[in-house]
């Protein structure tokens, strides 16, 4: 029994195939998402937005330009306050933060979207939110209320 490590053929081949089976608008989502997936997925990725003579700007000058503009805060400034083994969990937890507001992002969701199985390998699905959020958002995803702020007294 062989086992398939990241960066073999077998693995570079399997991403290929993968690709090739989506449509147009999923393999510009990922396109869009590029900077959770492993060089060898970005490689094969690249590969088959040429087949298909799509623009492979998205991979870098659109994650690029987001930044520059300040949409996305940079990875080292975020902390993991949940970990999750399914995804339907982790975009459960994403949306209640999302509808109080809290700016939060969902890591290695790409690659377990494609093979659950590395959930376990990769820790989970990591729900991410900037530091001065976490403590709000902890709250809110055990069901609590967040802090009221006194608006009178927060400059005192």
């Amino acid at each position: 029994m062989s086992v398939t490590s990241f960066g073999s053929n077998d693995e570079r081949q399997r991403l290929a195939q993968f690709y090739a089976a989506l449509s147009d608008g999923e393999i510009q989502q990922i396109a869009r998402e590029a900077e959770s997936l492993t060089d060898n997925a970005k490689a094969a990725l690249l590969t088959e937005l040429a087949r298909r003579k799509m623009s492979v700007e998205t991979l870098t000058d659109a994650d690029d330009s987001a930044t520059r503009r300040g949409h996305r805060p940079e990875l080292r400034d975020l902390l993991t306050i949940r970990q999750f083994r399914d995804l339907p969990e982790a975009l459960l937890a994403k949306s209640v933060l999302d509808s109080a507001g809290v700016e939060c992002f969902l890591g290695d969701d790409n690659l377990i979207r494609m093979d659950w199985l590395w959930s376990n390998l990769l820790g989970g699905i990591k729900l991410r939110v900037r530091q001065e959020d976490a403590l709000v958002a902890a709250r809110l995803l055990e069901g609590e209320d967040p802090p009221e702020v006194d608006p009178e007294n927060s400059e005192k």
